[in-house]
């Protein structure tokens, strides 16, 4: 989920019964019955899992997502703010192996994506730097970031301060949380750091830019159960000073997490109870979460919480799918 230039929220889904990708576009902040607009962005075999949306510098979406059918990282870019059918420009982007699992994608300083997923053949977290707004074949520039070992699960990206991309994703081989810090725009030069290797930590990764201009990353402590935040000290979470924190141990929480960083610099966080079935919100109450977070279980009719999506909204009020 992200917020339109209207400030209506936009979202990219899987669409399980059929096999599709498909984009959800909100008639007002609250996404309240009515008006919203649903369309089928692609069909051909078993696609759009794994997806990630970002708007462009255009105000129309991009979503990077997976052909299961194939197994190959695609991109669309939509020509409206709708999405409605026709006109929006299909891609494969990578075709090599079992590539585009849990992608993450966002606009660069040039307003081109570049886009994070996993390469299952190898076990490798990729990278791919676009050439335009549409991810059109010929230019592309792909970057194979980390591979010692089995790594590149629960990929998020983020933009720094500099330009240039910072991701967060699960080390597998040694059940750890680790940070690659891209130094230039396509990240063929890349810092790569463990940043909690505490149990069997790192799942369900959400990384934020804070207003210090340094990394927070929530994600999910498996061996403990327990939701987990990060506060890097550093542009690249090189190891020293970083404030690691437990926000939620109430059960098992803490997985399918998605930060975000409010207009008081501090994150406000969804993820799934599977104790009870329910989705949750945590608000920090300071940069680092470190104490007196307000807790919150904001939907629990039946069983829901899984693969959330937060952003904040114009009046710096959360919206979750």
């Amino acid at each position: 989920l992200e917020l339109g230039v209207d400030g209506f929220p936009v979202i990219s889904y899987y669409d399980s019964t059929n096999g599709d990708l498909r984009e959800f576009k909100c008639n007002d902040s609250a996404c309240a019955p009515g008006g919203n607009t649903v369309a089928t962005l692609d069909s051909t075999g078993n696609v759009g899992r794994y997806s990630s949306l970002a708007i462009g510098t255009d105000g129309f979406p991009v979503i990077s997502y997976r052909d299961d059918t194939n197994q190959d990282l695609k991109v669309v870019k939509c020509n409206d703010a709708a999405c409605a059918p026709g006109g929006e420009t299909l891609t494969t982007l990578d075709s090599a192996g079992d590539v585009g699992l849990m992608s993450s994608l966002a606009i660069g300083a040039d307003g081109f994506p570049v886009i994070s997923y996993r390469d299952a053949t190898n076990g490798d977290l990729k990278v791919v730097k676009c050439n335009d707004a549409a991810c059109a074949p010929g230019g592309e520039i792909f970057t194979t970031v980390d591979s010692a070992g089995d790594v590149g699960q629960f990929t998020s990206l983020a933009v720094g301060s500099d330009g240039f991309p910072v991701i967060s994703y699960y080390d597998n081989s040694n059940g750890d949380l680790k940070v690659a810090k891209c130094n230039n725009a396509t990240c063929s030069s890349v810092t790569l750091t463990t940043v909690d290797s505490a149990g069997d930590v790192g799942a369900h990764t959400s990384l934020a830019i804070g207003t210090d201009t340094f990394p927070v990353i929530s994600y999910y402590d498996q061996t403990n159960a327990n939701l987990k935040v990060v506060k890097c000290n550093d542009a690249a979470c090189v190891p020293g000073g970083e404030i690691s924190a437990t926000v939620d141990s109430a059960g098992n929480v803490g997985d399918f997490t998605s930060l975000a960083v409010g207009s008081d610099g501090f994150p406000v966080i969804s993820y799934r109870d599977s104790t009870n079935g329910d989705l949750k919100v945590v608000k920090c109450d300071d940069a680092a979460c470190v104490g007196g977070e307000i807790q919150t279980t904001v939907d629990s009719t039946g069983n829901v919480g899984y693969y959330t999506s937060l952003a904040l909204g114009a009046d710096g009020f959360p919206v979750i799918s």
